[in-house]
């Protein structure tokens, strides 16, 4: 689970953010598959088309619509440079700078249990089943797996692995430590996030030493398969020995591209190439994991960490605040080309970024509350006069791209719409029929008086009224305050603005910012009222809808639903969207869901821009701009740029 962008950026990752790997993540250099998004695809459509019991042929890779762009020959990625050199370092910088970060610090490198924060990059150190591509949406190709083939109900898939692949202490991996790997993220053991997903696995078994079988559960959705091709792969030797569910600084045995090299606990932690890594001549390892070092330097202060970089301490930071980007960048590297800066498209989805309301609270159970709240916050001063004019407003929960609902509904959706309308009528508001919510535009004034008129006009609606001490009361009496939660005084100048608005219409807000533990812990028990976060969204939705807004997860201690939404007519709707077959009924069916959640009115919507503002000292080859579809750009940085020797020379490097 990540942080949200709060630096007045919405371009954060899926897969690397600018923390690199965090905890909840399993990616590796090319893998997009996030354990904690659910991010993952499914095979050819093709394989599914064989008689019951029958499995299809042989394919090299997956994808949810069976649209592979690279062939069974493919040599490599189009996006890198396959003769890229090996060698040099690349160092990053993790907490309080921007993405999607959740810690500041780490005290562990077990990435997957529920304790401890963990350490930056760790997903680094493992290899998965299949990996996936940076210029698609949705497509993996083998990896420790050579092949895979379905069964043509799509419940049993069976992965064929290759007899090459090893462990960094040179023991052979084989189907019996994927099996241990599934088996082990089910259990009690595992984060949630694992659990929740991997609930609808029936089985997995080694069939012999090179044959993976693993058996779903009718009903699973639509991305398992590839979830499940997507997972790190433990070692079952290594942890014969060992607590898989403790918290600790000993590295956990790999297979992947690096490991760990040594760490400064809480501070930094650097990786090394594998020399000798057993898929480095695959295509979906050539012309990637060039550095011999990455290291991740962690700054729990956002002026120490600019300022750091500005001294060469780490070489390579995506800005995520405006004000530094538009006025700090005067410092003498960047006045004489040492420091280079750009600005690269980001074709993923800008994602959701707000602070979600937690309407588990009786006090925020009525939408009308929740929308006289979001009305408080005047985007429109803000971007002005706090982030230099540089961002969009954050409407739709699938904002840049397709999946975002416009104007009315379309003859398609409104099928959709009618069914669920007369599934769930209490669940389904007029106001879905029409044009989608978007929060109004204001007259930049940071407190547009026809706005916050609308907002206690909402409060009335809803059975508010003030009191005699001026305060807002609910229709029971039960004063109505507000905390926003956080971790850092990061966003203290863009809530600001929203707690004078709260006071003036009657309601006491008010900012707390705590530890950096403290607040993780509070966020997990949905101890709040209102936070921060963004999620990035895939072109694929799938099994990730169910955690951040569906009801069961709603109740999870430690699940990413913090709005709490439980509504039937969504659980029903996200089902919809997982079973889908095609790509059209994929995009009719999210527009239907954007509209429902934009009429919940779960959030006090926020910022996003479609682009990556990066900067990095020039000591660096790259193989063109970052990839559409890559996970974030230090990511991509770190994944597919290399160590130029003779600019580093030059820089005294």
């Amino acid at each position: 689970m990540r942080r949200n962008d709060k630096h007045g950026c919405g371009s954060a990752a899926s897969g690397m953010s600018s923390t690199g790997l965090t905890r909840r993540s399993t990616l590796a250099f090319g893998v997009r598959i996030s354990a904690g998004l659910g991010v993952a695809t499914l095979l050819p459509s093709r394989l599914l088309a064989q008689g019951a019991g029958d499995f299809g042929p042989e394919s090299h890779g997956m994808s949810i619509f069976g649209d592979l762009k690279y062939p069974a020959d493919f040599k490599h990625f189009d996006y890198v440079n396959p003769n890229a050199p090996k060698g040099g370092e690349i160092a990053l910088q993790v907490g309080s700078v921007g993405g999607n970060q959740t810690f500041q610090t780490f005290d562990t490198l077990n990435m997957f249990s529920q304790k401890g924060n963990g350490a930056a990059g760790m997903g680094l150190i493992f290899d998965q089943l299949m990996a996936g591509s940076n210029d698609e949406s949705d497509s993996l190709y083998g990896l420790v797996a050579k092949s895979v083939r379905a069964s043509a109900d799509g419940l049993v898939y069976r992965f064929a692995l290759r007899p090459e692949a090893r462990f960094h202490d040179g023991a052979p991996l084989r189907a019996e430590d994927v099996v241990f790997t599934i088996q082990t993220l089910q259990s009690a053991k595992a984060h949630v996030s694992y659990r929740q997903v991997l609930r609808w696995v029936e089985s997995a078994s080694a069939i012999d030493p090179l044959l993976l079988e693993v058996r779903f559960k009718p009903g699973r959705s639509r991305e398992l398969p590839l979830f499940v091709a997507g997972l790190p792969i433990f070692s079952k030797a290594y942890y014969a020995t060992r607590d898989f569910e403790a918290s600790t600084l000993e590295s956990p045995l790999g297979s992947g591209s690096y490991r760990v090299e040594k760490l400064d606990q809480g501070r930094s932690i650097v990786f090394r190439r594998v020399a000798d890594y057993w898929a480095k001549d695959l295509p979906v390892s050539v012309g990637q994991g060039n550095f011999e070092h990455i290291r991740y330097e962690y700054f729990r202060d956002r002026e120490a960490a600019f300022q750091a970089f500005t001294a060469g301490a780490f070489s390579f930071r995506e800005e995520f605040t405006s004000v530094i980007w538009s006025t700090r960048y005067v410092f003498p590297a960047v006045k004489d080309g040492r420091v280079k800066r750009d600005v690269m498209p980001d074709g993923r989805p800008s994602g959701t970024q707000g602070w979600f309301i937690n309407a588990r609270r009786p006090q925020f159970r009525d939408p009308r509350v929740r929308e006289a709240i979001a009305l408080c916050f005047d985007f429109e001063w803000t971007n002005k006069n706090l982030m230099f004019g540089l961002y969009k407003r954050t409407n739709s929960y699938f904002e840049n791209s397709p999946l975002k609902a416009e104007g009315k509904p379309s003859p398609e959706e409104l099928v959709l719409l009618e069914s669920l309308r007369g599934q769930f009528p209490a669940s389904v508001p007029a106001e879905v029929f029409g044009e989608p919510y978007s929060a109004p535009v204001s007259d930049g004034s940071g407190q547009d008086r026809a706005i916050l008129r609308r907002a206690v006009q909402l409060l009335a609606e809803a059975g508010a009224k003030k009191g005699a001490d001026g305060q807002m009361r609910l229709a029971d009496g039960t004063p109505l305050s507000i905390e926003f939660l956080e971790d850092d005084n990061t966003l203290n100048k863009h809530t600001t603005g929203v707690v004078n608005n709260l006071r003036l219409i009657g309601i006491p807000a008010a900012i707390r910012v705590i530890d950096a533990a403290q607040f993780a812990r509070r966020v997990q028990e949905f101890d709040f009222d209102l936070v921060m976060r963004r999620y990035s969204m895939s072109l694929t939705p799938g099994e990730s809808l169910r955690q951040i807004f569906g009801s069961e997860a709603a109740k999870l201690v430690g699940a990413r639903n913090l709005a709490g939404v439980a509504d039937p007519a969504i659980d029903a709707i996200i089902d919809r969207i997982i079973g889908a077959k095609t790509r059209g009924e994929l995009t009719i069916a999210t527009r239907v869901l954007d509209r429902l959640l934009r009429a919940g009115r779960y959030w006090v919507s926020a910022w996003y821009s479609a682009e990556h503002k990066v900067a990095w000292w020039d000591m660096f080859g790259m193989p063109g701009p970052i990839p559409p579809m890559a996970g974030s750009s230090d990511g991509a940085a770190a994944a597919l740029w290399w160590y130029d020797a003779e600019k580093a020379r030059k820089l005294g490097k």
